[in-house]
């Protein structure tokens, strides 16, 4: 696989939009040849996962600002979990003629028919970190099948010994999301032949709550003393899982997967309750969406960004470029999420924590 182009180019793609753009001129918003006519219509998928309205949404805003001198306009919605309502926000603005649509699909299926309104329309669609089916133009995300690679040898590496010895939980994600199929696999060819998978999941809408739901009927089903690890597809579910396991009197808990480095993800890390989660550098996500974004919009070429070339089951190639996320413990928080600025000490380190904190050198 080709390794993403990273932050060198992305400065030189920038400096030569730039350049492109100050060469067109200016004129009233929505003149067309002008940078005032780049709206990008942003669908966002939910809100009850920390990163989209945290990262995302402003890393997009501000990256869009940068590459059309801050007359790019970003319109946004959020679906709250609903595919209804973001085919309804998608055709909305498809009514609003904007000039690019960045789609995070709720559900991949159902958000095909707005993806061929858009084409028809006359306007670009890229996928954005789930890759939705029709008629796409471009896709960014994470390497997802590595991801759940990177969350398998973690597992393996905290069971040891213990690895053929008890039995495993898989709590994947939600069957209408083609990111948790990826994430599914890559673990899986991590631990095939290496555990016993007592029992599996694919949890609803991803929420905490189901996946409490169907931890408790892991331990009632596999008995609490049987159970040596759990893989969590993200950080949302370990943290009903982990719930599920204290609230059983499982102790000491073992070793939890996750992915998102979410806050309360990072603060389970510390407390050891949670034994690891992958940090996916938004910034770079965004970025890139961005980047294509603009250049789409403007009907330049965006080959020069592209890493790889994926397929849905309705489009066969679609340009993409994937970007791979770090295993992150309580060894190298200070390293990941700290050092990009992601969290400060302060917002991990809660009175609680703080004692911890100084233990493991987050400090």
């Amino acid at each position: 696989m080709n390794a993403y182009l990273g932050r060198a180019p992305i400065a030189l793609a920038v400096v030569a939009l730039a350049a492109a753009l100050t060469a067109c001129g200016t004129t009233e918003e929505g003149g067309s040849g002008s940078s005032d006519a780049v709206r990008i219509g942003l669908l966002l998928p939910e809100n009850e996962t920390a990163r989209y309205e945290k990262f995302d949404k402003p890393l997009m805003e501000k990256k869009v600002a940068l590459l059309t001198l801050g007359k790019g306009k970003v319109l946004y919605a959020n679906a709250a979990g609903d595919a209804a309502r973001q085919n309804t926000q998608a055709e909305a603005m498809i009514k609003d003629k904007v000039d690019v649509l960045v789609i995070d699909a709720v559900d991949s299926k159902a958000i095909a028919g707005a993806v061929t309104k858009a084409k028809e329309a006359g306007i670009a669609v890229v996928a954005y970190d789930r890759l939705a089916e029709g008629p796409i133009d471009a896709y960014t995300s994470f390497d997802n099948e590595d991801i759940g690679r990177v969350q398998g040898k973690a597992m393996l590496e905290a069971l040891g010994d213990k690895a053929r010895t008890g039995k495993i939980v898989m709590m994947n994600g939600a069957v209408t999301d083609p990111n948790a199929a990826s994430f599914k696999a890559g673990a899986r060819s991590v631990l095939d032949g290496k555990v016993n998978v007592g029992k599996e999941y694919d949890t609803v809408e991803w929420k905490p709550e189901n996946a409490n739901t169907n931890m408790t009927a892991a331990l009632s089903a596999l008995g609490r003393d049987k159970i040596v690890g759990v893989y969590s597809a993200n950080d949302g579910m370990a943290g009903g899982i982990i719930s599920a396991l204290k609230a059983a009197g499982v102790s000491p808990l073992p070793p939890v997967t996750g992915q998102d480095a979410e806050l309360a993800g990072i603060r389970r890390i510390v407390a050891g309750d949670q034994h690891m989660t992958v940090y996916k550098p938004y910034a770079r996500e965004a970025e890139a969406a961005a980047e294509l974004a603009v250049l789409l919009a403007k009907g330049d070429k965006i080959d020069g960004i592209i890493n790889q070339v994926v397929s849905s089951p309705t489009n066969k190639r679609v340009p993409a470029v994937l970007i791979p996320g770090t295993a992150v413990n309580r060894n190298n928080i200070a390293t990941t999420v700290v050092l990009d600025g992601v969290y400060s000490i302060e917002d991990i380190c809660t009175e609680t924590l703080k004692a911890t904190c100084e233990e493991i050198g987050l400090k």
